[in-house]
């Protein structure tokens, strides 16, 4: 026995005990990677050995466990291949597993070194360093509108020009036809039958219930048997022979009250639907469809569309029209496209609004008016807040509500990981060793994916650090024992003389 093999052992578990506090010191090192550490004997010319040594220092990269933190530019790389590619100030790239960044004076995104997080523009594969947006985003004039609707199959049709009542005429005998009297008569919104005399100013009379016959003219032609009854109103029966499709005398003709369309007149439109739209410099304009149910003709349902912009009338003239079959689907007026010059005014001034409606999808059923609608149009927007999505998508999002997608991080990974040197704050750098980086998008080409504001916290399993040290503890007193039982034989071979 000789004094290398333990002077040998005692250097190995010093560095091993090193290595170990080393670990146990960055236990609350986000992004750390603990070590561990290999030996190997060391052999000569002879059969025995002649000690231990440290073969290497290997760092384990497996996943720490990931912490939310609510900081909206913390980052963490949820699996084991990858790692943040940033740029120092030197122009040097580094790598790290620590995701606590936040932007400089600068608007860089970097992190406590100042080190820049690096990615992927929205077009191409360069690498270039992220930053965070500044500045409004600007306006979208509204172009498109989509309305899906139900229109209401019951509701009333609106007539934009009147009708002049006429009372209706019948010759009435309640003595088989004998005698004839003439009479006027008006029909009621509920059937109801009022009678008149023939003066040029006609006056209400009655007619008692009971069984009567009807003629065109006082010599009883068309002569046909009618009764008249009261329940709520008076009624003839037989149903028709008296009334607007009368079979005897002069047909009564209801009036029609004239609606001509008019944004102050409620009985002019049949369905209305308010939506916001914006102009090219991001004013909001209300934007108002004015849906008219019209006489219906041919078997197909027609509907006039109105559009008032800001309380006024853009196409008064030539309103949008659309049919609707007897299946209550939509027919023809699928698509309206209107121009608005200059929405804002002289105060202001915008492009021409150009807006197209469609109508795809929309219905004539029995119900209530229902609606959907979309456009596409929205105002500018202060920065709000930055936020990364699994696929490393780094999106901003606005004021306005918008959001956009303005880069993406960037991870890349390495055929030898321990290849890897450490540069210090908690950072490595790439060597001959490591290989090349291979560098893409989290999720693809078997990286991990991203998880925002969160962090990865250092991977030390502290009780197994604790475990190590007391052997690696025994390891050295073990080592120290054999040089002191050297010692002792030396001392003994010393004292034989």
């Amino acid at each position: 026995m000789g004094f290398g093999q333990g002077l040998s052992g005692l250097n190995a578990a010093a560095q091993e005990l090193d290595v170990i506090g080393n670990n146990i010191a960055n236990a609350g090192t986000v992004g750390f990677k603990s070590s561990s550490v290999t030996f190997s004997d060391v052999f000569a010319n002879s059969q025995v050995g002649l000690g231990v040594k440290v073969a290497s220092v290997n760092q384990r990269f497996t996943v720490g466990s990931i912490s939310n933190t609510g900081n909206s530019l913390d980052l963490a790389i949820d699996g084991t291949k990858g790692l943040f590619r940033t740029e120092d100030p030197n122009g040097n790239v580094l790598y790290t597993r620590n995701g606590q960044f936040f932007a400089d004076k600068d608007n860089f995104i970097v992190n406590a070194q100042g080190q820049r997080l690096t990615g992927f523009g929205l077009i191409g594969d360069d690498l270039q360093a992220l930053t965070v947006p500044v500045g409004n985003l600007p306006p979208r004039a509204s172009a498109d509108v989509t309305t899906r609707a139900n229109m209401d199959a019951n509701a009333n049709p609106v007539y934009e020009t009147g009708v002049t009542e006429v009372l209706g005429n019948v010759f009435m005998s309640d003595d088989g036809g004998a005698t004839y009297t003439e009479y006027q008569y008006r029909i009621g919104s509920t059937g109801q039958i009022s009678w008149f005399d023939t003066a040029a100013t006609p006056n209400p009379v009655s007619l008692p219930d009971g069984n009567y016959t009807a003629a065109n003219d006082a010599i009883g032609t068309n002569a046909t048997a009618v009764t008249l009854a009261t329940t709520t109103g008076q009624a003839a029966s037989p149903a028709g022979a008296l009334g607007e499709s009368a079979t005897v005398g002069t047909a009564y003709t209801a009036p029609i009250i004239a609606h001509p369309f008019s944004l102050t007149d409620p009985e002019s439109y049949t369905h209305t639907l308010p939506l916001t739209v914006y102009d090219s410099v991001g004013n909001s304009h209300q934007m108002i469809q004015y849906f008219v149910k019209r006489p219906g003709g041919g078997g197909d349902s027609q509907w006039d569309v109105y559009y008032a912009l800001d309380g006024n009338v853009v196409n008064a003239a030539t309103p949008h029209e659309i049919t609707y079959d007897t299946a209550g689907r939509l027919k023809t007026g699928t698509n309206a496209n209107l121009v608005i010059p200059n929405p804002g005014g002289a105060d202001a001034p915008a492009d021409a609004l150009e807006l197209t409606f469609d109508y795809t999808g929309s219905t004539q059923f029995s119900g209530d008016f229902s609606y959907n609608f979309t456009q596409d149009g929205f105002p500018t927007g202060e920065y709000a807040g930055l936020s990364v999505d699994t696929d490393g998508s780094v999106i901003a999002s606005y004021t306005n509500g918008e959001l956009r997608t303005i880069g993406y991080v960037a991870l890349a990974n390495f055929n030898n990981l321990n290849g890897l040197k450490a540069f210090g704050d908690n950072s490595w750098i790439e060597t001959g060793a490591s290989g090349q980086p291979i560098v893409g998008r989290p999720g693809t080409n078997g990286l991990a994916t991203i998880k925002g504001q969160a962090i990865e916290e250092s991977n030390v399993d502290m009780s197994q650090e604790l475990v190590n040290m007391i052997i690696a503890q025994r390891f050295y007193q073990a080592n120290a024992q054999t040089i002191k039982t050297q010692d002792q034989i030396v001392q003994n071979l010393i004292s034989m003389r």
